[in-house]
C-alpha cells in the first residue's frame, strides 16, 4: 500500500515537471476563407481549396451553439484545468447505455480543450505519446488562455464535414445562412456532427443524424441549458426543412449564383490569382470588396437576357457598365455559368471574347462629332452596300443593314437609333474620318 502511494506520488511528480517544462509549439497553420463582396458589402462568393474557414469572434457566436457543443462534448468545461478524467468515465458510461438503449445523450471524453490541442498542435495520430502530450498540452493551454479564448478558438477550428472548419463557415455549408441567426434545432444539429461530420450528415444518413440531434438536445436538458419544452419543439423540425443538399457546381463557393454572378468572381478570382498568388488567394483569408451594385447587376442581366435576347435560341450576350469614376458596377460574362463558364465580357477565361460589332458605331460617330460632322447630315441607307477598296489589303468591303431592310435617306440620329450598318460604313470611310482616326477616339475613350 505505502509502495504503491509512493509510487503515484512520484508519477504525480514526473508528470508535474513534464508539464511545467513543456513549451506550447507554434498553432499549425489554418487555411482561411477569402470573401468577394459586392458593393453593398453583401458576400459575392467564398474562394477557397478544400478548406472553407472563416474565424469569427466568440461573441458573434449565438450562445445556444456554444451551449450545445459544451453539453455534447465537454460538460464540465468551465470547471477542469485541461483535463477531465470523470468526464471520461461518465462519457464511457453513457456511450455504453446509448448502444444498449438506442437513446441518450451525448457526452465526450477528451475535453475541448484537448481536441483544441489535437486540431491545432499536435493533430491526430492515434499513439500513446500524443494523447499524452495532449493532455500535457491541454494543462498548459488553460494557463495560457481564459476559458471563453479556448472556446472561441475551438469553434473556430473544429471540421463539421462539406469541406467546412469552423461554426460560421459549417452554417453556411449546412444552412446557407452567417451562424449568428441559427436556432436551436441547427445549433444542436451542428454539434452533433462534431464526433463524425459524414456519418452524422442529413443528406447521407437522415436517421443518424435525427439521433445525434436527439442526443445533443437530451444533453442541452441535463445541463439546464433549455427545458423539455424547447427540446421537444426543436426535435419535431424536420431535419430537411433546415439542412440543405449537399452542394455542386458552383454552389459550393458562390455564396449567389442569379443574375450572372459567377462570371463576376471569375475575373475577380482571375486578377486576385495574378496579383496575389494562389496560396493567398485560396488560403489567405482576403476580403475582396468590388464595386458591383447588385441593382444595376440585376438590371443589367435582364436587359441583356429578358429584354434583348430573350427567345429560344438567341446567343448569349455580354454587357460592362461603368460609373463616372471608371469603377465597374454590373458586369454579364453569359447566360448561365453552369452551362458555360466563357465570360463573353472580358478577353481570356477560355475565350478571345466577342467583336465589337455595332458596340463600336458610338466611337464612329464620336470620331465624326470632333471632326465637325453634324448629327443633321443625311446619308443613303440601303439594305446593302459594296465599298470599292475599304476592305482589307485594299478589296471591296460588302456591308448589310441587319434585318435586310433599306431606309432611305436617314440623318445620323436616325441612323444611330436603327443602328444602319450600311450609313456607318459610309460615315468611316469619310477621308475626314477613317479607321486611324475612330481608333484614336476609342483609346482616348479607354478602349485598350
Amino acid at each position: 500500500m505505502l509502495l504503491g502511494f509512493v509510487a503515484a506520488l512520484v508519477l504525480a511528480g514526473g508528470l508535474a515537471v513534464y508539464v511545467w517544462h513543456l513549451r506550447v509549439p507554434v498553432e499549425i497553420a489554418e487555411a482561411q476563407t477569402t470573401l468577394v463582396f459586392d458593393g453593398d458589402g453583401a458576400v459575392l462568393a467564398r474562394l477557397y481549396d478544400g478548406q472553407d474557414r472563416t474565424s469569427i469572434p466568440l461573441t458573434d457566436i449565438p450562445k445556444v451553439l456554444q451551449d450545445a457543443v459544451i453539453a455534447a462534448e465537454d460538460r464540465n468545461f468551465y470547471h477542469h484545468r485541461g483535463v477531465d478524467p470523470f468526464g471520461i468515465g461518465r462519457a464511457l458510461l453513457a456511450d455504453l447505455k446509448r448502444r444498449i438503449t438506442g437513446r441518450g445523450s451525448f457526452q465526450g471524453g477528451s475535453t475541448i480543450t484537448q481536441q483544441y490541442v489535437k486540431n491545432a498542435f499536435v493533430g491526430g495520430e492515434r499513439s500513446v505519446q500524443r494523447k499524452l502530450r495532449e493532455a500535457a498540452l491541454a494543462m498548459k493551454i488553460e494557463r495560457r488562455y481564459s476559458k471563453a479564448e479556448i472556446l472561441g478558438r475551438y469553434l473556430n477550428a473544429i471540421y463539421f464535414g462539406r469541406g467546412a472548419y469552423g461554426v460560421e463557415a459549417a452554417s453556411r455549408a449546412y444552412f446557407g445562412k452567417s451562424v449568428g441567426s441559427i436556432n436551436l434545432a441547427e445549433a444542436a444539429y451542428l454539434a452533433g456532427l462534431i464526433r463524425g461530420p459524414a456519418t452524422g450528415d442529413a443528406s447521407r444518413h437522415p436517421s443518424v443524424a435525427k439521433r445525434r440531434r436527439q442526443g445533443v438536445l437530451d444533453a442541452m436538458v441535463q445541463t439546464k441549458a433549455i427545458d423539455p419544452t424547447q427540446r421537444d419543439a426543436a426535435d419535431a423540425v424536420p431535419l430537411d426543412q433546415s439542412v440543405r443538399p449537399i452542394p455542386t457546381g458552383p454552389g459550393a463557393s458562390y455564396e449567389r449564383v442569379e443574375a450572372g454572378s459567377p462570371y463576376i468572381v471569375d475575373q475577380v478570382r482571375r486578377e486576385l490569382l495574378g496579383r496575389f498568388g494562389e496560396k493567398a488567394v485560396f488560403r489567405g483569408g482576403l476580403r475582396v470588396h468590388t464595386t458591383i451594385d447588385p441593382r444595376l447587376q440585376r438590371s443589367a442581366y435582364d436587359s441583356v437576357y429578358t429584354v434583348t435576347l430573350s427567345r429560344k435560341g438567341d446567343p448569349d450576350g455580354a454587357l460592362v457598365a461603368l460609373d463616372h469614376g471608371g469603377d465597374v458596377v454590373a458586369l454579364v460574362g453569359g447566360r448561365d455559368w453552369g452551362r458555360s463558364k466563357v465570360n463573353l465580357a472580358v478577353r481570356g477565361s477560355g475565350s478571345a471574347g466577342r467583336q465589337a460589332g455595332s458596340t463600336f458605331k458610338p466611337f464612329v460617330l464620336a470620331a465624326a462629332l470632333r471632326e465637325g460632322i453634324s448629327l443633321r447630315s443625311t446619308f443613303d441607307a440601303p439594305a446593302h452596300i459594296t465599298l470599292d477598296g475599304a476592305g482589307a489589303g485594299g478589296t471591296a468591303w460588302s456591308v448589310a443593314n441587319y434585318d435586310g431592310r433599306s431606309y432611305g435617306p436617314v440623318d445620323l440620329v436616325g441612323a444611330t437609333k436603327r443602328s444602319l450598318n450600311t450609313v456607318f460604313a459610309q460615315l468611316i470611310t469619310r477621308p475626314e474620318i477613317g479607321p486611324v482616326r475612330v481608333a484614336a477616339m476609342a483609346k482616348r475613350l479607354g478602349i485598350q
